[in-house]
């Protein structure tokens, strides 16, 4: 892969003002210089100097289309991060107003016959200026964060349909981009704006492809098309390029494979590509935030958690200023400390989350409580919680986007249910299952040590079970399911095939039994396929996985297992795909 390169910026206080020198001694904003002016507040971005940035991009922001989608989108990143009204509403209103410049710059179709043609031919009668050309893309670009914001600002059904227009008409404006490739100058400008295009282009076309066919196919209908390869071959192409938008490729690609893979993925993941993409910001940025919160990242997906709890750490005292990015790093750092099941400072962050951040206080106070609940009765009391009384808080937190609760946030409040009734049912163990929720066992088992220690752990509540089986709860079936469940992962991930297999039987046969917890039956089916790719039987792996896709429906996480059986199905029926997963997670 090509290395990444920003542009050099002189960080001393001389030297970014020489740099804006040229716009405000000569009172107009040329293309170039705007260009210019972004750079350096993207460089200050990364440099931890959020206010700066903002201040370089404020006085433009009306005549310049690179100077308002900035300012728009450091804000709509902001709102993103806090979910505080507040941001959220000045987001939407700088986007708004970058969107009128856009419009402002964008080329008129003036006359009946203009608009004809561009209707039948999809292009312009006459070439765009260059200028035109970088307000469309931008225009595309500030139009798709004001989409992504309208989902969480209006929860409503009208609201959603509105932000999926915004969506495609983005789209279409950047296949409209796509066809402008080769009508530009070729000079630096350009690149700029050929970088934007392959940011674009392979953000739509990579996040489209997660979606599992059914969805694709009534995407495509309506205007959208989605190909994996195609993205990450446009994102790698706009990494390369020393433009602009190099980073924003970068970072996508860093998203994808350090995240989207996990969670809506098998867990398979190209850290090797991740940390190509990352080393030349790590070398030009040592202290920038972002660099340090993806460089813990990559180490916890390593295995590598101590080195990863350090870089958390590092990125939480290198500012101040955002402190959503220390949220991110404490919802990480609950998840380090869990994997080695220091439980007391995994609760330590779970509490931290549950007082300052506001992105999901349902999932927050669900694993504060499921934290609490694999510690002695005696270190839950010198924390001062009420275990009993933090699941009861769940269901009344949820948060409610067109009307639906977030599918992990309704898993939680279905599981603190029987927390309600005046003498609950303890859950079995919590933190483990929500492990599980978010693909950590596929972290664990890096670590053959800490994935025995878990198993100890699951061995022990599935004694305490056999225990109740004399007098069974309602939810007993229930409990033992989801014990045989995660005792298969672990035996699994240490190779122990045979065990593993049985364990996930013993679930799959106690289907009718299961009164609630509808969810693990193809979510053990969808595991077992996995053991059967593991062992090298395809076609047994195929059909498990695809009955678990077509037998069951309306349990909890659906979607998400939708979306790691689209991913599995993928690299099972492409043997390169295949082959190239054994390597990465060799």
């Amino acid at each position: 892969m090509s290395r990444v390169e920003t542009a050099d910026v002189d960080f001393t206080k001389n030297g970014i003002e020489e740099d804006l020198n040229h716009s405000t001694e000569s009172g107009q904003m040329d293309l170039k210089t705007a260009l210019n002016e972004c750079s350096v507040a993207l460089s200050l971005f990364l440099n931890n100097r959020f206010s700066e940035a903002l201040d370089v991009l404020r006085p433009w922001r009306d005549v310049s289309v690179y100077h308002a989608m900035g300012y728009g989108s450091i804000l709509a990143m902001q709102a993103g991060m806090t979910f505080d009204p507040r941001d959220m509403q000045t987001a939407m209103l700088a986007l708004k107003d970058g969107l009128n410049t856009c419009q402002k710059l964008r080329k008129r179709r003036s006359t009946v016959l203009d608009a004809i043609s561009y209707m039948v031919y999809k292009h312009e009668p006459e070439q765009m200026t260059e200028e035109e050309m970088h307000a469309e893309l931008c225009y595309a670009e500030v139009l798709l964060q004001m989409a992504a914001l309208s989902f969480v600002e209006d929860e409503s059904m009208i609201g959603f349909i509105k932000a999926g227009l915004k969506m495609r008409t983005s789209y279409l404006t950047f296949k409209e981009c796509e066809t402008l490739l080769d009508k530009g100058k070729d000079n630096d400008a350009h690149n700029h704006f050929v970088g934007g295009v392959n940011m674009g282009i392979g953000s739509f076309n990579l996040m489209l492809s997660l979606f599992p066919a059914r969805i694709l196919r009534l995407l495509e209908f309506v205007g959208f098309s989605g190909n994996r390869e195609v993205g990450l071959s446009h994102l790698r192409h706009g990494a390369a390029t020393n433009s602009l938008r190099s980073i924003l490729s970068a970072f996508t690609l860093l998203m994808f494979n350090i995240y989207i893979t996990v969670i809506l993925g098998t867990g398979e993941c190209n850290l090797a590509e991740a940390e190509a993409l990352l080393k030349p910001y790590t070398l030009k940025f040592p202290k920038g935030a972002l660099m340090l919160f993806y460089t813990a990242r990559i180490a916890v997906l390593k295995g590598e958690f101590e080195t990863a709890q350090r870089k958390f750490l590092e990125c939480i005292a290198t500012q101040q200023e955002w402190r959503q990015i220390h949220h991110l790093c404490y919802w990480e750092l609950m998840w380090a400390y869990s994997f080695q099941q220091d439980w007391l400072e995994a609760y330590r962050y779970a509490d931290l989350l549950c007082k300052e951040s506001k992105w999901s206080q349902t999932t927050y106070v669900f694993q504060k409580a499921s934290i609490l609940s694999m510690l002695s009765e005696e270190e839950v009391k010198k924390t001062g919680e009420d275990i009993t009384g933090l699941f009861r808080q769940v269901d009344s937190l949820r948060l409610r986007f067109a009307g639906k609760s977030v599918p992990t946030e309704k898993f939680a409040a279905r599981k603190a249910r029987r927390y309600n009734s005046t003498n609950p049912v303890k859950l079995v163990i919590p933190a483990l299952e929500m492990m599980y929720v978010w693909n950590g066992f596929t972290i664990v088992g890096k670590r053959p040590e800490l994935a025995k220690n878990i198993l100890t752990t699951i061995e022990k509540a599935e004694e305490d079970l056999k225990k109740q089986a004399d007098n069974p709860s309602v939810y007993y079936a229930d409990d033992q399911s989801t014990v045989q469940m995660l005792k298969g992962l672990c035996l699994r991930h240490l190779g122990r095939l045979e065990q593993a297999e049985h364990c996930f039987n013993k679930v799959i046969s106690s289907e009718k039994t299961i009164k609630y917890d509808h969810y693990l039956v193809p979510f053990t089916m969808y595991e077992l396929g996995l053991l059967y790719k593991q062992q090298g039987e395809v076609e047994k792996a195929i059909s498990c996985i695809e009955k678990a896709k077509m037998n069951y429906k309306n349990y909890s996480m659906e979607s998400r297992l939708h979306f790691r059986i689209h991913a599995v199905l993928n690299s099972l029926t492409d043997p390169e795909k295949t082959a190239q997963d054994h390597d990465l997670t060799a």
